[in-house]
């Protein structure tokens, strides 16, 4: 029995912020498996600083805090029809995300920067032709919903990304632009790697979900095309978790 799902985004043009590993380059490579044109950014000079195989897609480097890097990338995008921000990442240079510099480091590169960016993009999606209207799609985490003692600037920023998807959504309906969100549970990613190593650690947070094991980059992806595509043409403002039933719990 099959009930395999595909995608055809043909012709479309496609930003992936932090691409080059996880769940951002899983998105890159289903958009690109299913016929658009793919550009990731990284924080690496080069592409060919990187191990993984990126030859499929434009490359762009980008640092989300530089202000003026973000800006020069928004205003070169030409046309655009799906933006997905995924770029960022916990204890930005290390920092202790109490300490009020790690805290301010975590929001301007996991919130700011994208806020920056999508706006930027907003004549870019506005252009697009794309069956459904452009669709920006925001990564955040299910650390929007629950608090973490750990990292409590990535949660405050992916919170805040939420808000952010909710409101951009509202702000943009008229303009032909759906803003979404994808929520991931626990995901089998490089920024999960850590956990592995302790067995306790990593079996106390698949304990807080239905399903306990972690999730897949790809699942995350198909969320992802979903509501960039035609179908889900009715859908702005919400976000889709893929989360193993954590909000179940």
């Amino acid at each position: 029995m099959s009930n395999g799902l595909s995608f055809d985004f043909t012709g479309t043009s496609v930003l992936v912020t932090g691409g080059t590993s996880g769940i951002g380059h899983a998105v890159a490579t289903a958009f690109s498996t299913a016929g658009a044109e793919v550009t990731i950014t990284g924080t690496r000079a080069t592409v060919g600083q990187y191990d993984t195989d990126l030859s499929a897609f434009t490359f762009r480097q980008l640092e989300m805090r530089d202000d003026d890097a973000v800006d020069a990338l928004a205003a070169g995008l030409g046309s655009l029809d799906v933006l997905v921000n995924n770029a960022g990442a916990n204890f930005p240079d290390g920092l202790d995300e109490w300490s009020p510099e790690g805290f301010s480091a975590s929001l301007a590169m996991n919130l700011e920067g994208a806020q920056r960016l999508t706006v930027g993009a907003k004549e870019a999606l506005a252009g697009s032709t794309m069956a459904g209207g452009a669709s920006v799609v925001n990564v955040v985490s299910m650390m929007s919903y629950r608090a973490t003692t750990i990292v409590p600037g990535y949660s405050s920023s992916k919170a805040g990304l939420l808000a952010l998807t909710r409101n951009l959504a509202l702000h943009w309906v008229n303009d032909g632009i759906r803003v979404n969100a994808v929520a991931p549970g626990l995901i089998d990613t490089p920024m999960t790697a850590p956990m592995k190593p302790y067995p306790e650690m990593l079996e106390g947070e698949l304990a807080k979900q239905a399903m306990t094991r972690m999730g897949t980059p790809e699942e995350v992806a198909a969320a992802v095309l979903f509501l960039c595509c035609e179908a889900s043409s009715f859908t702005t403002g919400t976000a889709f978790a893929v989360d193993g039933g954590y909000l179940a719990l």
